[in-house]
């Protein structure tokens, strides 16, 4: 059986941290009224997101570990994506607010 590389664990840190910030991004009218009741859920949800998030990094960077131990060779895609969902999931946990303006800057709405 192939031991597990990580990856998986690194997009589910990822999407469960950006998850959490949802309710801070700016959305065009038509998805506002879908989005204000999904923010409602979210915003309540956003400490048991983050806390999956840092869960599933902890299982990603163990998957790695024993991966090394059965298999010498590296995968850098797999290293490089764990290490871009730690600074990903820090970031959210750290800045959420910053890094909401930022993502609602770059998708051409104004941050609150």
């Amino acid at each position: 059986m192939k031991p597990a590389s990580g990856i998986s664990a690194s997009l589910g840190a990822i999407a469960s941290s950006l998850a959490s910030i949802s309710c801070c991004l700016p959305l065009g009218f038509a998805a506002a009224l879908g989005a204000g009741a999904a923010s409602a859920f979210l915003t309540a949800l956003r400490p048991w997101l983050l806390g999956l998030s840092v869960i599933l990094l902890g299982v990603g960077f163990w998957q790695r570990r024993r991966a090394r131990q059965c298999d010498p060779r590296r995968r850098i895609l797999g290293d490089v994506l764990l290490w871009a969902a730690l600074a990903v999931v820090l970031g959210m946990i750290l800045f959420p607010q910053q890094i909401a303006g930022l993502i609602a800057n770059l998708c051409g709405g104004t941050a609150t």
